[in-house]
């Protein structure tokens, strides 16, 4: 059984910094990690600009939690949703907590409950500072959210040069293999894509228009790949080796 699909997952969402429209998809890629035992969404629901969560938080069953601004220009929603954050904690009956939000202020946050032993998985746009997608464990911009994978991805690839000369994506894939590779230099799909994870909590084939970490690699052209069977039933592996070698 795959143990992280069976973890129980608190989502706290900032309702201004996040846009009711991906609401279906954010909850469908939460479900990859976990199960939601709890849903809640935090702001000031007096104001106007939220009126489009209303529906949504209805089918989805969130709990929105209504929090006053007291003072012009100071953020009381950010210090509701770290308050309940840390009570859910103290329960310890999570396994992970899913912030959603664009905001900076939740850094400390995310370290605060990684550092409780706690997977903490991040969602926020790309304008999201690095500090935040930096503390998390992983963090998914939800611009990938917003496209449907089987009509649009493949018109958004960036093209083999542009990944070619991306030498920061270029040393994190030639890192992961190496970490991860046997004495022939080849290297199982799985652990490489554990260790980029682990590297960088921001990283994902998505954001450069593949669905799949094999795909990207592929794409890239400057690893050799190979597709074998292993175990009982056959079944397939992918493996990857750096052509420099």
């Amino acid at each position: 059984m795959d143990t992280k699909n069976t973890q129980k997952l608190a989502i706290l969402i900032d309702a201004d910094n996040a846009q009711p429209s991906i609401t279906e998809k954010l909850l469908a890629e939460i479900a990859k990690y976990g199960t939601a035992n709890v849903k809640r969404i935090y702001g000031d629901w007096t104001l106007p600009q939220l009126r489009g969560w209303k529906d949504i938080l209805l089918q989805h069953s969130i709990q929105p939690i209504q929090q006053f601004g007291y003072t012009k220009g100071k953020n009381a929603t950010d210090s509701a949703l770290i308050i309940d954050a840390m009570d859910l904690l103290y329960t310890g009956e999570f396994d992970g907590f899913c912030l959603v939000s664009s905001d900076s202020d939740f850094t400390k946050l995310a370290a605060r409950i990684r550092e409780s032993g706690l997977t903490v998985y991040g969602f926020g746009e790309k304008k999201t500072p690095d500090p935040f997608v930096a503390a998390c464990d992983k963090f998914i911009y939800t611009e990938v959210l917003k496209d449907d994978p089987d009509e649009k991805t493949h018109k958004k690839r960036q093209p083999i040069n542009e990944l070619k000369q991306d030498t920061k994506l270029v040393n994190l894939v030639r890192n992961a293999i190496e970490a991860a590779s046997d004495e022939s230099g080849w290297a199982h799909l799985a652990p490489v894509g554990s260790y980029i994870a682990k590297q960088s909590p921001g990283f994902d084939p998505r954001n450069y228009g593949f669905q799949k970490l094999g795909e990207l690699v592929k794409a890239m052209k400057l690893f050799d790949i190979e597709e074998r069977s292993v175990g009982e039933g056959q079944s397939k592996a992918i493996y990857i080796k750096d052509k420099r070698l």
